[in-house]
């Protein structure tokens, strides 16, 4: 028996941390989870030690520092590398469950849709730093780009966050378009954060009990 993988994926501004960090209240208290099992909350990028040292690479709004669009793909892969061999396979092994904020997907929605690198390539990178783990559940918390712009309007922007409006429209077609091909669970961001958290924790129970 292996634990359980659970990631939350939508374009920046959606609520994944505010409710990932209301899942992870609940979740141990749920009796979903073994009574061993501990509940394991991470990250992309930055989830390991070195992923925090290339976050900051990645992240890094000095335009000096810009990477190619093919080295900031390659940065990604190299912390989820490192991200599933130190953290997710060695907590699911142990039965442990994991809540990721971001897994694989979004590089194929940032990378693949929004810097048009070719898909396939990305696929391929992916089959081999992924190391065979996939989420068992997917949910993706859609806003509209120009809501996500709107609630992140008094906050600092990141590299990746001051791409723009248009960028962050194709990010979040790309996201739509792999929610529908890989069937995951979709819940509007537009309702009051209680409204979600109820939703998520609906489809949890309807996938792992």
């Amino acid at each position: 028996m292996k634990g359980k993988f659970i990631v939350i994926e939508g374009i920046d501004g959606c609520g994944k941390t505010t409710q990932i960090d209301e899942i992870s209240k609940w979740l141990p208290t749920s009796g979903l989870m073994g009574g061993d099992s501990k509940l394991i909350k991470t990250r992309e990028p930055g989830g390991s030690l070195l992923g925090k040292k290339l976050r900051n690479l990645i992240l890094d709004n000095n335009k000096n520092n810009k990477p190619s669009s093919l080295a900031e793909l390659l940065l990604y892969s190299a912390d989820r590398a490192e991200h599933v061999s130190k953290i997710i396979s060695p907590a699911l092994e142990k039965e442990d469950w994991v809540i990721s904020d971001r897994y694989a997907d979004s590089t194929l929605a940032y990378q693949g849709y929004g810097r048009n690198i070719n898909l396939e390539i990305i696929r391929s990178l992916e089959s081999i730093v992924c190391q065979g783990e996939q989420p068992d559940l997917t949910i993706f918390l859609e806003i509209s780009a120009e809501e996500s712009i709107l609630r992140r309007k008094n906050f600092i922007p990141d590299r990746i966050e001051s791409e723009g409006i248009n960028f962050l429209k194709k990010v979040n077609e790309g996201f739509k378009l792999i929610a529908k091909e890989k069937n995951w669970k979709v819940i509007s961001a537009t309702q009051n954060v209680n409204a979600i958290t109820n939703e998520i924790k609906e489809t949890l129970l309807k996938n792992f009990s």
